[in-house]
């Protein structure tokens, strides 16, 4: 069972979705957390799999347990095994007392291996062994510890692929991923937009102290059909962005900036399965934004007429701050 229904409540509430595909992502969350299994979370960045991450901590028998994460990616290959299994005094230049390693500080709760994907292949046998055993040997120590620790860990990376690539072991990868979790890229969950949107103002209005009465359904409309290649992350750093410049209590199209597009404005990404009517989007936005915002280069470039660009852009729901001539 779980450890509390209060506990696995919480866990919804703090998930802000109506989507199918992540509802069943968090009922499987709940079925989990009731084992003490080995979890694989695969998903684009900013997807949120650490927050599942700490979902499955909090609704498991382990939620008064401690909860340690370690980014595999942020620590060099030197240290990783100090990091994880910790070191005696004296054991290495530098090492002027012990150290408790992470899996160690972890006991009778959940550890995660945030970005799995980035740990140095010689260091993975290692922590085979550690999962197998269910013990650690300090550097430079003999005591054998055993572990009570559950393993959660979290990849960008398709980790098969990185396994057929030769970049990471198929044994580890079998013992990390005894129960898979795959979240959803947002592009693939329009209706949680205006969910999050409403979620994200209310906080950062709160934080910023400032008030939102309106977001326009042009700007609304704009943000449903973004394709969010930084997902929910990106998605929160936009609705930031728009309420610091946003005037009057309301967040208007004007108020939107996306970083894909200010950081490529010569480019487009074009990402298996956009429909047509983005990639149009997408290349008539960006094609204005190089001209600064030119309404008849950007037809001439694009080899149509002034009026089909204007017809679109109102379709976009994008606005000048006054109306131009051009």
């Amino acid at each position: 069972t779980l450890s509390s229904s209060s506990a696995a409540s919480d866990v919804y509430k703090r998930q802000i979705t109506a989507d199918p595909q992540m509802m069943d992502v968090l009922e499987k969350v709940r079925l989990i957390a009731q084992t003490d299994f080995t979890v694989l979370i695969q998903g684009e960045s900013g997807t949120g799999k650490e927050l599942i991450a700490k979902a499955i901590h909090k609704c498991s028998h382990r939620t008064n347990g401690p909860y340690i994460a370690v980014n595999c990616a942020a620590v060099p290959e030197s240290l990783l095994e100090s990091e994880l299994f910790g070191h005696e005094k004296g054991s290495f230049t530098g090492a002027i007392s012990r150290r408790i390693g992470k899996l160690e500080l972890a006991q009778g709760g959940t550890l995660l291996l945030d970005e799995i994907s980035e740990m140095a292949k010689p260091f993975q046998a290692k922590l085979l062994r550690a999962i197998q055993e269910r013990e650690i040997i300090r550097v430079g120590g003999a005591q054998q510890i055993r572990l009570d620790v559950r393993i959660v860990s979290t990849t960008n990376k398709n980790l098969l692929e990185e396994v057929e690539a030769g970049n990471f072991r198929e044994d580890l990868f079998y013992r990390l991923c005894v129960i898979p979790v795959f979240l959803p890229p947002l592009r693939e969950r329009k209706d949680d937009i205006p969910l999050l949107v409403q979620y994200f103002v209310q906080r950062t209005c709160a934080l910023m102290g400032k008030k939102i009465e309106l977001i326009s359904p042009e700007a609304m409309e704009i943000l449903k059909n973004y394709s969010w290649p930084g997902n929910v992350r990106e998605l929160e750093n936009t609705i930031e962005r728009a309420i610091a410049l946003s005037r009057d209590g309301v967040i208007s199209p004007n108020d939107l900036f996306f970083n894909a597009r200010n950081n490529l404005s010569k480019y487009i990404s074009l990402e298996i399965g956009m429909s047509l009517e983005e990639i149009e989007r997408e290349m008539i936005l960006r094609t204005l934004e190089n001209v600064k915002g030119n309404k008849q280069k950007t037809a001439d470039i694009l080899g149509v007429t002034s009026k089909t660009i204007r017809s679109k852009l109102r379709q976009y729901g994008y606005k000048d701050k006054t109306e131009d001539t051009q």
